[in-house]
């Protein structure tokens, strides 16, 4: 609920920024405004060219203006929330500006609160559940919009405009899930782009999944409790993954893709173990921020990797600086069409929520619609829109060769190839 006019003066730092705010407090000045439950932000157009911006975290509270006063709240601050107390300012997608901050407040948060674990476990602990005590009211929340939505039927929530979807995902975030926040996000955004009654069912269906699963992570083991929390954005400190379980060898680096999620881009890099254990590294930046260079598809390294708590394939991070040792010329061992179905549909089986698996397929050409991959026995695996089949030809020169990709809603992204002796990312 919108604070009332005496909580908002109550904030104020003296009697001056309160008289300041009170005349901006009218709609004229102000533009791109809006709120979730827990941020509230607009642009005031001052003397100068560019309009001040001004976000304010309601939970803390805690403010940011882009004015150079020293006070906070600042009378711009005071002024939007003078208007937001009288109703003027509605709910929308959250501005960049505003976005920016608040993730980097939850970044600075998440960062703190690992400091802090490390020298207070029982405080941890205490923070700790009070956080799973804030996402199980989210999750309930979360049930009851999905069953709202069952009931009024696909059809309408594909009729709704984006602003719809994007409240739900600013609630989730309230309530400390990004990660499903992040996938309904995904689906708001490509509902506008015509995704089918089918495929939403199929989105839906994984979030119903999850909100059973959350129900009873209490009788999960501790692999798909972690699988679970990583998907709804609970996340595990580094620091517990560099004391927690490591392995050293070799490793072949298969591929890598870099994809856009929501406001984060996201860069995955695979690598086969010689003991064959397949690993992801995950890195993620957001606005302003920018990704390392992956390792070099096809090269082999020596390092000690630590890895993150889940089932296989599991993600990991380097413990010590990766020695390159050499290069490869093929993937490792692979198998056909159907072996690589099978083993994604094994993993999906066990962790219903994982969005891609890793397969390795052997001896598979590109068939003459140059929209299938196709092995010596008939099988095919359609392409994914983003794979660069003119590349992927040019690799190959249409013959069969191996190729290494991620099977993402059974289809195959092609992320590099093993050909005439070489491995060739795409």
């Amino acid at each position: 609920m919108p604070w009332t006019r005496e909580q908002v003066l109550a904030v104020a730092p003296d009697e001056s920024s309160v008289k300041a705010g009170q005349k901006l407090a009218t709609p004229g000045p102000w533009s791109a405004t809006g709120h979730t439950e827990a941020l509230l932000w607009g642009s005031c157009q001052g003397s100068g060219k560019k309009p001040y911006q001004v976000s304010i975290d309601l939970t803390g509270p805690a403010y940011k203006c882009s004015c150079p006063s020293r006070k906070f709240p600042c009378k711009h601050a005071i002024a939007l929330l003078l208007l937001w107390s009288t109703g003027a300012i509605g709910d929308g997608e959250v501005a960049g500006f505003a976005a920016e901050w608040a993730d980097d407040r939850a970044s600075r948060t998440e960062r703190a609160a690992t400091t802090a674990a490390s020298a207070d476990p029982a405080a941890a602990q205490a923070r700790r559940a009070e956080r799973i005590a804030k996402m199980d009211a989210g999750v309930a929340d979360f049930a009851q919009w999905l069953t709202d939505l069952a009931r009024a039927g696909l059809a309408d929530a594909l009729r709704r405009a984006p602003d719809w979807w994007e409240s739900t995902a600013a609630r989730l975030v309230d309530a400390q899930l990004p990660g499903l926040a992040e996938r309904v996000r995904d689906a708001g955004g490509e509902v506008a782009q015509g995704l089918e009654a089918s495929d939403l069912l199929e989105r839906v269906g994984v979030w119903w999944l999850l909100v059973q699963a959350w129900r009873r992570r209490e009788t999960l083991d501790a692999a798909r409790t972690a699988d679970l929390d990583a998907a709804v954005g609970l996340p595990t400190a580094a620091a517990d993954v560099r004391a927690g379980e490591t392995r050293t060898q070799n490793w072949t680096v298969l591929g890598a893709h870099r994809d856009l999620r929501g406001r984060l881009e996201q860069q995955r890099t695979w690598l086969r173990g010689d003991d064959g254990t397949v690993i992801v590294l995950l890195d993620t930046a957001g606005p302003g921020q920018s990704l390392g260079v992956p390792q070099l598809t096809g090269s082999r390294v020596h390092a000690e990797v630590a890895l993150y708590p889940g089932t296989a394939p599991r993600r990991a991070l380097f413990a010590t600086p990766p020695e390159p040792v050499g290069t490869s010329d093929r993937f490792g061992p692979g198998g056909t069409v159907d072996d690589a179905l099978a083993e994604a549909a094994a993993a999906l089986a066990a962790v219903p929520w994982r969005d891609r698996h890793p397969v390795t397929v052997n001896d598979v050409a590109v068939a003459d619609d140059a929209e299938h991959l196709l092995d010596a026995g008939g099988g095919a695996l359609r392409l994914t829109d983003d794979t660069p089949t003119p590349l992927l030809l040019a690799a190959t020169g249409g013959r069969a060769a191996q190729v290494f990709g991620e099977l993402d809603a059974g289809r195959l992204r092609v992320l590099a190839v093993a050909a005439d002796g070489e491995v060739t990312a795409l």
